[in-house]
């Protein structure tokens, strides 16, 4: 019986498949048991793939995202293909959960998970998008993909770039690298970081600090993390404190945890951002993961 139970979890429905530098970017749904919903994902296969096992780049979305965003906008499929990468792009959230308030506001509920397992009700059941990302889609990839399981990284944006540091903070040595654009540095300290965290975790901030990547950073112990970000001058969050990206480069400075953080003039917070700038962190996961 436990092997037809693993089997239906593992299960997939292909959504569409279209083919992209040489490879295919497609999307899959499946019923997620940590998320008891059904989720789509989008996953590029390079070229590599037909012949031999690939490492996987994890794509983390921000705010009122869903996986086609990144698929559709970032341009990252020639790099990818160039470099042999696979890419799966998650959902940023469960949907048709049917909570009350789920769609009352962009900035919590639907299309903002923030990457954490929810402890609160009504969020509690569904809201376990940390879980999901670092855990079941991991084990789903590597069960349906040419995948090398050892060779994983993480990337992502705003509400997505705080995800990918977290999931790379907290599991050290699960991801080789990670990288961010425009990430929520800091979320205990700021307004989207606060809403979401009194949501999902309850009032009790010692709670928040275990998904908070300047936290996280300053005791962090284990093998050696390079950390790219990518941040927009122009950048209308940046100006309103929502990402904070100077705490933690303090903390990693103070703990000698490498970072390259790249203030880019004139640019904001949007895809046309991601785009111009998306190959050299493709660049920098290839290094690592094809090491």
């Amino acid at each position: 019986i436990r092997s037809l139970v693993s089997e239906s979890e593992m299960a997939l429905t292909q959504v569409s498949s279209n083919k992209c530098a040489g490879g295919f970017q497609k999307v899959f749904e499946h019923d997620s048991s940590e998320l008891k919903c059904k989720m789509k994902f989008a996953v590029y296969l390079p070229p590599k793939a037909e012949t031999e096992k690939c490492p996987v780049l994890y794509w983390l979305s921000g705010l009122t995202c869903t996986e086609q965003n990144f698929i559709t906008k970032a341009g990252s499929q020639l790099s990818a293909a160039e470099h042999g990468l696979i890419i799966v792009a998650p959902d940023t959230s469960p949907r048709g959960c049917n909570i009350e308030g789920e769609d009352e506001s962009w900035d919590f509920g639907t299309g903002a998970g923030f990457y954490v397992d929810a402890t609160q009700d009504p969020w509690k059941t569904n809201y376990r998008m940390y879980s999901y990302v670092t855990q079941e889609l991991p084990k789903l990839i590597n069960a349906n993909f040419p995948t090398d399981p050892e060779r994983m990284s993480v990337s992502g944006h705003s509400m997505g770039g705080h995800g990918a540091l977290i999931c790379a903070l907290k599991n050290p040595g699960k991801y080789k690298s990670v990288s961010a654009f425009a990430p929520i540095c800091n979320p205990v300290q700021c307004p989207w970081g606060q809403k979401a965290f009194s949501g999902y975790l309850g009032p009790d901030r010692s709670s928040w600090e275990a998904y908070d990547a300047t936290v996280l950073a300053a005791s962090y112990s284990g093998p050696q993390l390079d950390i790219l970000i990518d941040q927009g001058r122009d950048d209308q969050f940046l100006s309103a404190s929502q990402l904070l990206p100077d705490n933690l480069i303090a903390v990693c400075s103070e703990k000698k945890i490498p970072v390259v953080f790249r203030l880019q003039p004139g640019y904001d917070h949007s895809y046309y951002f991601m785009y111009s700038f998306m190959n050299d962190h493709i660049k920098h996961h290839a290094k690592y993961l094809n090491a």
